[in-house]
């Protein structure tokens, strides 16, 4: 996380999240065999692909990620092969949700875990300060599935509601989300905000490389029509966290 600084002096917890360009690799529609709508998304660059993938990306850029979303009983409008979609779709102060894969913190007892809090140190009670204590009767002679018990904790998808975008540098595609995201540093992450879609004119060739960073991979966006009105949608954004420059924002230690 990094803070930026409002022009009234309020200081604000920020994660800046980078969220290269998306190439629309396939559009499917119910009245094709394919039965259903929706939008199929690739990012990054794939130096070793197989046949089938460069078969199915001809004339686009070799992506490294393929991701498919299915739109919600409408048709793509306006989106086709080869579009390239952008941080555009957000704006300052849209309500955002951020979905990430959280960090793994490997096998952890029931304190950290799920926040018990122990027993005493004395009366007794010695050893059995981090102890989770009794499980139940042992009229059923099995634990029950779902039981709160010590285990591996972390590194499960984690969906984190209520956030906001600060700011948006569509020159340097980053996003300004404030408060803290889940996942680690680098990590991908996928942005829900309502807005409109917004497709750069120009269409993407296999000759036109997609930017790419040497440490992160192009953003993923995700269409979802809203309802019946084909202009309300929602784009969600695969990113990953971005180094950001000294003189933008300020570094805080965690």
């Amino acid at each position: 996380m990094t803070q930026l600084y409002k022009e009234d002096g309020t200081v604000v917890p920020v994660t800046a999240v980078l969220a290269l360009p998306n190439v629309v690799t396939q559009v499917k529609s119910a009245d094709t065999k394919d039965g259903y709508n929706a939008v199929q998304v690739g990012f990054g660059v794939d130096k070793k692909p197989g046949k089938s993938k460069s078969g199915h990306l001809k004339d686009l850029p070799i992506v490294k990620t393929v991701r498919e979303f299915r739109l919600a009983g409408q048709e793509a409008a306006g989106v086709k092969r080869g579009d390239v979609i952008t941080v555009e779709v957000f704006a300052e102060g849209d309500a955002v949700t951020v979905t990430g894969q959280s960090k793994g913190k490997g096998f952890q007892g029931v304190v950290k875990r799920h926040g018990f809090h122990g027993q005493n140190s004395s009366h007794g009670h010695k050893d059995q300060e981090r102890m989770p204590g009794s499980i139940g009767a042992g009229g059923v002679q099995r634990v029950f599935k779902g039981r709160r018990m010590a285990g591996h904790m972390g590194d499960e998808q984690v969906t984190v509601a209520g956030l906001q975008i600060v700011a948006v540098e569509p020159e340097k595609n980053i996003l300004y989300v404030k408060g803290a995201v889940p996942g680690a540093r680098h990590s991908l992450v996928m942005i829900y905000g309502s807005g409109e879609i917004v497709i750069k004119k120009e269409e993407i060739t296999k000759e036109t490389p997609v930017e790419k960073t040497a440490e992160t991979p192009v953003a993923e966006v995700k269409i979802e029509a809203k309802g019946e009105v084909a202009a309300e949608t929602k784009a969600e954004a695969a990113v990953e966290t971005a180094p950001v420059e000294e003189n933008k924002v300020e570094e805080t230690k965690e």
